[in-house]
């Protein structure tokens, strides 16, 4: 296994660590209600996927 010979800068280390920080999602609204919703995703407020139905909310859990 290769061993570094010398100790990396804290410049470089930060530099190659400068991707590593976390985004936020994407984020699109539903065309059918308007709800915030990942794109490519289920709306979890209508259940409809590029304007059909995939999932249906009118079942009743008891």
């Amino acid at each position: 296994m290769a061993l570094p010979k010398r100790r990396h800068s804290r410049s470089r280390t930060r530099l190659r660590r400068s991707h590593d920080a976390l985004q936020a999602p994407g984020v699109s609204l539903c065309a059918e209600c308007g709800e915030p919703k990942q794109p490519h995703r289920l709306c979890a407020a209508c259940g409809k996927y590029k304007g059909r139905t995939v999932f249906s909310f009118d079942t009743e859990v008891e």
